[in-house]
């Protein structure tokens, strides 16, 4: 069954991914404007030619058959595993991680494209092992994923890295995953944070010796609580396995989450970087170093405030045009249009992202195709993701990970990704019904 190309686009995702986009090279213009009205910045040149291939590429995948990926999948995700491995030896250092490659001014941020990758083999695989026994097959996606992660922390960039990991929860969760299952990586992740986080906290934000917080600064306490938990974890596993008891693997569970997450703080204290633990800590009390790693936080909200509900005007926001915002067109970008167009214009920008969501949702919910679906999910996470923690970073409700956000922050790398991301999307839902030859 052949079709018209129009009847291939999703108007829904293109008609939001344009608008964000145009948003976004707007007010990348109004951030490059100096106090005194001089543009000082060709950011948003770069970035209309970024969005001109974009559009031309998310197009042509919204044409093109995504099945016809899935058979190469797996070249590509171990391809890109390669070029990993490449930036972090041969690449170069851009805001302190070794993650860029190319010539002169010309570069690409692989870890980006490599979200799309990882995305399409892990969709490859939840759809061929779809009867293989759950734990298998969540231990063999979790290997899919901490590969990558892996090889984007020792660069080291951490705010990539975490993306990885909701996309791989949307999916499973998608894919049938016990929810247990799922729950054990997200409590072993918010533990870690937890117990990375409590010492600092004590350490500049309380200053006192807390007698629950002195097990994690302790060396000698944490490896005896460590031991204890591990013997209970073992004793636990052994009552389950000779009398299957419900009582017995709950607390295997929950024991074994704790001692994980004690093991992983303390490689995430030795793997943070200086600027990276600052970062927390102004997150925790901004106040604690304002003129420093507070600053970003502080001036951030600030420039949200005083948009008020009107906002001050395009092109006449003060806190970007007085360079009182760091890395004002791509981490901070919605302060900057939070000052200009204020409340109503940022509730716009909401409307238009929940659109994307939802569209997203109703994609996997229509699609008749596994790998279609699993797809769409994994977007759906990344995209979500993105959106909440940039949000949340400059309103100060999450530390500063330097994650973009999504069709509005500057930079070429991020925006074809999420366009050819909307691509994906759109050749998805032209193709839900799974006829075999709706293609041109």
């Amino acid at each position: 069954m052949k079709f018209h190309i129009l009847n291939k686009i999703d108007y829904v995702i293109l008609l939001c991914v344009i608008t964000l986009s145009s948003f976004g090279i707007l007010f990348i213009y109004s951030s490059g404007i100096n106090s005194d009205g001089i543009l000082v910045s060709n950011e948003y040149y770069k970035q209309i030619i970024w969005f001109c291939i974009g559009a031309v590429l998310m197009l042509c995948i919204a044409v093109f058959d995504y099945r016809k990926i899935k058979k190469y999948s797996k070249y590509l995700y171990w391809s890109i595993l390669g070029i990993f491995i490449y930036t972090r030896i041969f690449g170069r250092y851009v805001n302190g991680a070794k993650s860029w490659i190319g010539i002169g001014s010309l570069g690409i941020q692989p870890s980006e494209p490599g979200k799309i990758i990882y995305i399409l083999y892990l969709a490859n695989f939840l759809e061929q092992t779809k009867n293989l026994q759950p734990l298998k097959r969540f231990i063999k996606a979790m290997l899919i994923m901490i590969l990558p992660v892996g090889l984007i922390l020792l660069q080291p960039d951490l705010g990539t890295a975490t993306v990885y990991i909701p996309v791989f929860i949307c999916m499973c969760f998608i894919a049938g995953m016990p929810i247990r299952y799922l729950a054990l990586v997200i409590g072993i992740g918010m533990g870690t944070i937890i117990c990375t986080v409590l010492p600092i906290w004590q350490l500049e934000i309380v200053r006192k010796a807390i007698p629950l917080v002195n097990i994690l600064t302790n060396t000698k306490l944490r490896l005896i609580v460590l031991s204890s938990i591990i013997v209970i974890s073992l004793i636990s596993l052994a009552g389950y396995i000779l009398f299957k008891s419900r009582y017995f693997y709950w607390i295997t569970f929950a024991s074994s989450i704790i001692a994980v997450s004690l093991i992983l703080s303390v490689a995430a204290g030795k793997v943070l970087k200086p600027y990276q633990i600052q970062r927390l800590i102004v997150f925790l009390d901004p106040s604690s170093d304002p003129r420093g790693s507070g600053w970003h936080i502080i001036q951030s909200k600030i420039a949200i405030g005083s948009g008020n509900f009107w906002g001050k005007g395009f092109m006449r926001g003060t806190q970007s045009h007085y360079r009182f915002l760091p890395e004002q067109s791509t981490d901070f970008i919605f302060s900057i249009s939070a000052e200009e167009i204020g409340f109503v214009g940022c509730m716009i920008f909401f409307a238009l992202f929940l659109s994307i969501f939802l569209r997203i949702i109703y994609i996997v919910k229509v699609s008749s195709n596994l790998f279609g679906i699993f797809i769409a999910s994994g977007i759906l996470g990344m995209y979500f993701f993105h959106f909440a923690v940039n949000v949340g970073m400059v309103m100060g409700m999450m530390p500063i990970t330097g994650i973009p956000l999504p069709f509005l922050s500057y930079g070429g790398s991020a925006l074809l990704t999420n366009m050819m991301a909307a691509g994906l999307l759109m050749s998805i839902h032209a193709r839900k019904l799974n006829f075999d030859n709706d293609v041109i």
